[in-house]
Parts: C-alpha cells; structure tokens; sequence
C-alpha cells in the first residue's frame, strides 16, 4: 500500500475515526522520539564510559568540537 493509498484510505473515514487515527499517530510519534532519546543517551554513555566525549568551557574550543 502507497502512500497516496493511505491518504485516499483516510479521506473516506468518518471524522471520529480521522480523530481516533490522530490520536494514534501522536501517540507512536511520542513512542519512536522516546526510543530514539533512549538510544542516543545510551550510545552517549557509552562514548563517556570509553572516554570519547571532550568537555570545555572555553567556546572556541566548543566551536572546534562541534566543528570535528
């Protein structure tokens, strides 16, 4: 099923079902940016456990970071 299958599919619902479909779409939305924070913190305390993350309070040299 395409996509444009799926927008034609959700014009025929009623507009309690489009709220309901709404409502689910935040829902897995929420899920997957949870998930997606979880695996980027587990992949940071990973790098800060084999000493990869670099600290600075000094800005150019927070520039140079980000830059790398």
């Amino acid at each position: 099923m395409s996509f444009s299958d799926v927008v034609e599919a959700v014009k025929g619902l009623s507009i309690e079902e489009k709220q309901e479909l709404q409502l689910l779409l935040q829902q897995y939305i929420r899920e997957e940016r949870r998930q997606e924070i979880y695996e980027k913190f587990k992949t940071a305390q990973l790098e800060e456990y084999k000493g990869e993350l670099k600290f600075s309070s000094n800005i150019n040299e927070l520039k140079t970071l980000v830059e790398e």
